[in-house]
């Protein structure tokens, strides 16, 4: 049976044909010791046809389909010109080899030419890719690896672009700085704590808050200087004129040691940096929840943007979430307890990431598992319409929000929830109607924008009036005196028709008087001529 190699290069498609592999024995130790030379390769693979890309372009959109494992239109009409036609009914003797197992499926399915791809296919090719410039005469030196690079750069470029309109990796990026912000906030915050109270330990048990506490010895540095005079400003932090006073009390009998000038520069300027940290954390926040509202809003909406974003992070993209089925993404971040749960055999958990919902914490512990099984299946639902729509909207979300929260009352009370379908449809009709009302609304900005214009011409309008009375009386002044002198020229012509014809007889009569009065001329002149001449 014959054997034709495809090779996708950077240049093109090429087809060679190998032969003389029953003397090998398609055995892959012999081919890889033929592969090195030259001499001994070219006479097994033959180069029958070759294909180059039309354009960079062209190159870059072949590679993506060969990588998907797909066949495009340009390949099967090269592999069907050049590769021996199949009888219908009959076996081919012939087989192609592909470097990918799924180009090859999805060639053989579609074209119906027997793939084979294994190590001896693969060595086969190793020895085509080596060898690949000398096949090819009119390849120049260089021309094959600026293909390459050229290629390799705008498919790793078109990679990492591949998710422009849902760009998830910064909310990945943010959520993972969220959590370790939180930790770090905390260590620092209880460093605060520890540093300080050597000089005012009694403050600790009346503020408890890290952030309020940061601030306090912030705004305190000595306590032997506190007084009356600090209560406003320690009122407008901690928000209680009752505890402002309890703390300057507390300065005044305090039993913390007295520390030098410059421990306490240290201590506030740790604090004014964990004061820094912890705003730049709401700042964050606040960035994270715009992300998740314009990546994913039917989640945030559902299950909220922290706990949606962690799940987008875990699983990696979006769209890796969108294609999790319900039954994973319920277990998302309990991998570990899963493993050792099948390993020991034991009990598999009930929830991951989703625990920290509210939904499950306002179940009973008998209901826990099913709230959260119920609140997976619609977290996937709105990961997939987040993931595969064209225009977001929380209306989804609100409604499958709404599901969740007439699932608890079932649980709790009995009352029987509405349909899925009944309220995937009240979704749709609210989303079409709201894609109504903001086309509705273009033309009617539209229309005022025209009147508005209209409005300033006619308010633009009688000023001109006003300063124009004047042109326009001089305007009719001149109009009058136009239609004067049109009616003057045509008296004028008429009287030229009558007195034509008066005219024209005058003319004619002095025209005969003109011409006897020259002959009389030319005969004196004869005459006075002859007289010469005879004299």
């Amino acid at each position: 049976m014959a054997l034709y190699l495809l090779f996708e290069s950077s240049s093109g498609y090429a087809l060679f044909h190998a032969q003389g592999l029953d003397e090998i024995g398609q055995n892959t130790e012999a081919v890889r010791n033929s592969v090195a030379d030259l001499n001994r390769f070219g006479k097994v693979v033959q180069l029958t046809a070759f294909q180059p890309f039309e354009s960079a372009i062209d190159g870059l959109n072949q590679c993506n389909s060969v990588s998907e494992g797909l066949m495009t239109d340009e390949l099967r009409s090269f592999l069907e010109l050049n590769l021996p036609k199949v009888k219908e009914g009959k076996k081919s003797k012939f087989s192609l080899g592909v470097a990918e197992p799924k180009l090859g499926s999805h060639i053989s399915e579609t074209t119906k030419i027997p793939c084979q791809s294994g190590e001896f296919v693969l060595e086969l090719l190793r020895g085509v890719r080596l060898h690949f410039d000398k096949f090819i005469k009119d390849l120049k030196s260089g021309d094959l690896e600026k293909a390459q690079l050229g290629l390799a750069h705008s498919y790793s470029r078109a990679k990492v672009k591949f998710n422009v309109n849902r760009v998830d990796n910064m909310v990945i990026q943010a959520i993972f700085l969220l959590d370790t912000l939180d930790k770090d906030i905390n260590s620092f915050s209880m460093r605060v704590r520890e540093w300080y109270s050597w000089h005012f330990p009694e403050l600790v048990k009346i503020v408890n808050d890290n952030y309020l506490y940061a601030r306090v010895a912030k705004l305190i540095e000595d306590k032997s200087k506190l007084s009356e005079e600090h209560v406003p400003a320690l009122t407008e932090i901690l928000g209680d004129e009752d505890k402002a006073k309890e703390v300057v009390e507390a300065g005044k009998a305090s039993m913390g040691q007295d520390l030098t000038p410059v421990d306490l520069i240290n201590v506030q300027l740790f604090a004014q940096r964990v004061m820094d940290l912890a705003e730049y954390r709401k700042n964050l926040y606040d960035y994270l929840v715009t992300k998740m509202n314009d990546i994913a809003p039917n989640l945030a909406s559902l299950i909220g943007e922290v706990v949606g974003a962690r799940l987008i992070s875990h699983a990696g993209s979006l769209t890796n979430l969108a294609k999790c089925p319900s039954s994973t993404l319920q277990i998302l971040g309990a991998e570990k307890a899963l493993f050792r749960a099948l390993k020991t055999r034991g009990n598999t958990p009930k929830y991951g990431l989703i625990f920290h919902s509210s939904f499950i914490g306002r179940a009973s512990s008998k209901n826990k598992g099913r709230m959260a099984r119920y609140l997976a299946n619609k977290c996937s639902i709105a990961s997939r319409i987040d993931c595969f729509s064209e225009r977001g909207s929380t209306v989804f979300g609100e409604k499958l929000r709404e599901q969740v929260e007439e699932r608890l009352e079932f649980y709790d009370k009995g009352v029987a929830p509405r349909k899925n379908i009944d309220v995937m449809k009240s979704a749709i009709e609210s989303t079409q109607n709201k894609d109504t009302e903001m086309e509705e609304v273009e033309p009617e900005e539209a229309s005022a924008k025209k009147s508005k214009k209209k409005k300033s011409k006619t308010e633009d309008a009688p000023a001109a009036a006003t300063n124009g009375d004047a042109s326009e009386d001089g305007k009719s002044e001149k109009k009058k005196k136009k239609e004067k002198r049109k009616k003057e020229q045509e008296a004028d012509e008429e009287d030229g028709k009558t007195n034509g014809v008066n005219e024209q007889d005058g003319t004619a009569k002095k025209k005969k008087k003109k011409s006897k009065d020259e002959a009389a001329t030319n005969e004196t002149t004869k005459k006075k001529k002859k007289k010469k001449s005879q004299e």
